[in-house]
């Protein structure tokens, strides 16, 4: 992924109902969700809601898919993985990731921590 497409998938994301829009795409799966079904869980309009596929859309974050009279909409899961890859890529000054790095799981204390006597 070059800068360009990266700061075109943050862009589209960097909106609140395009951010739980995606997240609920991403959490749909393979199966996708139509535009009603999207639309009923995040309780955006119709008209706000293709404004918001479509933002998705051009930065290829989200695929359509024409089912008999619906459109299935599922999130591009191989974009998603590309712009996670650049944002991680070298990490760590490209040194593996320990215990104590900035990329560890969130929740874990970075450093032991230290008990006051």
């Amino acid at each position: 992924m070059d800068a360009a497409r990266a700061v075109s998938a943050l862009s589209a994301l960097a909106q609140e109902h395009r951010l739980a829009l995606f997240r609920l795409l991403v959490q749909a799966g393979e199966e996708g969700m139509s535009a009603g079904a999207i639309a009923e869980a995040l309780g955006v309009p119709n008209s706000s809601l293709s404004f918001h596929l479509t933002q998705l859309s051009k930065a290829e974050l989200v695929h359509q898919e024409r089912r008999h009279r619906s459109i299935i909409y599922r999130a591009n899961y191989g974009s998603m993985n590309e712009l996670v890859g650049y944002l991680m890529e070298n990490c760590c000054a490209g040194a593996a990731c320990g215990t104590a790095s900035p990329c560890q799981a969130e929740g874990t204390p970075s450093e032991p921590e230290r008990i006051s006597a």
